[in-house]
């Protein structure tokens, strides 16, 4: 069986979504505990908030946790002697899938995470907003910084930028009929609303960055990861601004293999993209979710249902 690793650059929002691995999921819990010592005293208030379920949607917390658990999980599923033939990652999935393709110690994708969260922080307030329409539909409501977040799927369009254009636009979109969720996030990320973040990130970047020992479909050119794009300081500090060409990534690995796809991260939502894919659809594919979809769902029933399917 042939296997992709897909890391979500999402899901804070859902407080408590892994917890119910830690203390017992002994890799997991090991992983996650190695990281977010790596984060110091941050590392400590993340872990607090997370166990007692409090709000998380801040980057200084969201971001630190996601990698940690997005992280842990793709180590769990390496322990399980699964070997993935390549990985694509969301956002900020990227720095999981080229910490664990090697592109990344461990220690400098923490310092590379603590660095967008401190370039991140000072960017005033902003959202995100989930569209069901094509990136050629959301073009006329592009207005002030409001930009293309994220495609992710022909019909699934993601647009960020500072709360009031994009409240406006938000009203435009609705007055038009359009489907419109709010993404949970406090930061316009992926908008140009991120530029002063780029430029501090990119003097924060203390790396030195090596060619992928595994195949990477980078979601910033949705295709594979070159090494000169891996190799760049640029490359990395400007996904801050970038918009995420996901659903192309995600077509062109399954273009080239036939696949099933694990998501290793909080909730479900790039296993709903890969849904939506004709080999998926047509069974060429198939798409294993690590979590349940949401809070209440039991995260060790699904760990072990979809390792059963993982490792027979």
């Amino acid at each position: 069986m042939n296997v992709a690793l897909m890391f979500p650059g999402q899901g804070s929002q859902h407080a408590r979504m892994a917890a119910g691995l830690y203390g017992r999921e002994p890799v997991f819990t090991s992983v996650l505990e190695e990281v977010l010592a790596l984060f110091g005293d941050d590392g400590e208030a993340v872990r607090e908030d997370w166990l007692a379920g409090n709000d998380i949607d801040h980057v200084s917390r969201a971001q630190p946790l996601l990698f940690a658990v997005d992280y842990a999980l793709g180590r769990t599923v390496l322990g399980w002697g699964v070997t993935p033939v390549a990985m694509v990652g969301h956002s900020a999935g990227e720095v999981v899938a080229a910490t664990l393709a090697g592109v990344f110690t461990l220690e400098e994708a923490v310092t590379l995470v603590r660095g967008r969260v401190r370039s991140a922080a000072p960017v005033p307030s902003g959202g995100m907003l989930a569209v069901a329409a094509s990136e050629a539909d959301m073009v006329p409501y592009l207005v002030g910084d409001v930009a293309i977040a994220a495609v992710n799927a022909p019909k699934q369009t993601m647009l960020a930028g500072s709360d009031e254009p994009l409240a406006a636009v938000r009203a435009r979109l609705e007055a038009d009929e359009f489907t419109v969720r709010t993404v949970p996030a406090t930061t316009p990320f992926h908008s140009p609303a991120m530029a002063p973040a780029v430029e501090e990130a990119l003097r924060e970047f203390h790396a030195t960055p090596r060619s992928p020992r595994i195949t990477v479909y980078s979601g910033y050119t949705g295709k594979e990861l070159t090494e000169a794009d891996a190799t760049s300081p640029v490359f990395w500090a400007r996904q801050l601004s970038d918009t995420v060409y996901f659903g192309p990534a995600l077509t062109g690995l399954l273009a080239a293999h036939d696949v099933t796809l694990v998501e290793a991260g909080p909730g479900q939502t790039l296993t709903a993209f890969a849904r939506r894919t004709k080999a998926v659809r047509t069974g060429v594919s198939s798409v294993v979710p690590l979590l349940p979809p949401g809070p209440g769902g039991d995260d060790w029933e699904s760990l072990q249902a979809a390792r059963l399917r993982l490792v027979p």
